[in-house]
């Protein structure tokens, strides 16, 4: 159950293991039987999160943005603060967690997916500005242009588990036309956080990692027929459309009624096509999936040009 103002936080029941696959990191980390470990963060007493957002509430997700034009979401856990994707202006990020009672310079880490411009635009400006340890694969961290000055970048392994801080974070790979896409499973404080989009299907490797979730942040792209007798060339559909293109609406159906884990508190569909797809449409294909299983999972769509509500558990 999702905690409100009036609702106590969920508590969960464990889920199992996953296996730590072997890696190398950079600098500044410690690592502890394959799981890489950022020291915890000391600078906010336990227990006590900014703004008037309740001292019980441990577990806190935003989608900041999320769409072709720009996507980062916000996650913490305890004392510890991460950003995921920084493919907003240093301006409208600040703005967007200013709004939610947050600030770019407490943020713990950056976690980078991959190297589009919409989810890395905003990267070199924020790392250089504000001394931010920006964490992204081995094969990713060579391809961003930095600008000039390398900031403070940690590698690893896509598929490796890492620590930060009061968080474990689950990286797989998804199939997309990036140099080495990941998409993540965040585990804190006993509530586990799925989020994945950029992917042009989903194989039984990604669905595995999205087992057991609380709550989902899942791509729901684009309408196959508005794609179809939309604007884009035909070689730009294709890309789309295939194996590591994304999700189309009737993909993410199909997985709500066949694969979405009835433990799902909140699916928020996301990573929605401008040209192709229509936040009402999505809600109305979202909303007869889960209604055909008779779930009560809480259904958003996130948006381009405004965040999300903050979850809390």
């Amino acid at each position: 159950m999702i905690a409100t103002e009036s609702t106590p936080k969920a508590e969960k029941d464990g889920i199992p293991e996953l296996p730590l696959p072997v890696s190398l990191f950079g600098s500044g980390t410690v690592m502890h039987h394959g799981v890489k470990t950022l020291p915890s963060v000391d600078a906010r007493p336990a227990g006590v999160l900014q703004g008037s957002v309740r001292e019980d509430i441990i577990v806190r997700i935003c989608v900041l943005a999320s769409g072709s034009s720009g996507n980062a979401t916000f996650v913490a856990a305890g004392r510890t603060r991460i950003l995921v994707d920084a493919g907003l202006s240093l301006r409208e990020l600040s703005k967007r967690l200013s709004d939610i009672g947050e600030d770019p310079k407490d943020l713990d880490a950056v976690l980078i997916s991959h190297e589009h411009s919409d989810h890395v635009s905003g990267l070199p400006v924020l790392a250089r500005k504000h001394k931010i340890p920006i964490y992204l694969t081995h094969l990713t961290a060579p391809i961003i242009d930095w600008g000039g000055g390398a900031p403070h970048v940690e590698t690893f392994q896509a598929g490796c588990r890492i620590s930060i801080g009061d968080l474990e974070v689950d990286t797989f790979t998804i199939p997309h036309d990036a140099a080495d896409p990941i998409a993540f499973a965040f585990r804190g404080e006993g509530v586990r956080i799925g989020l994945v989009t950029d992917l042009g299907y989903l194989p039984d490797s990604v669905k595995y990692h999205l087992q057991g979730t609380d709550l989902l942040v899942l791509e729901s792209n684009h309408d196959l027929e508005m794609l179809k007798v939309g604007p884009y060339p035909w070689s730009v559909k294709q890309r789309v459309m295939g194996r590591k293109g994304h999700l189309s609406n009737d993909v993410v159906s199909d997985f709500i009624a066949e694969d979405l884990s009835s433990s799902t508190a909140t699916l928020v569909l996301a990573h929605l096509s401008e040209n192709n797809n229509h936040p009402e449409l999505v809600r109305m294909v979202g909303k007869q999936a889960l209604d055909a299983r008779c779930l009560s999972t809480k259904l958003v769509i996130a948006e381009q040009r405004r965040s999300t509500e903050v979850f809390l558990f």
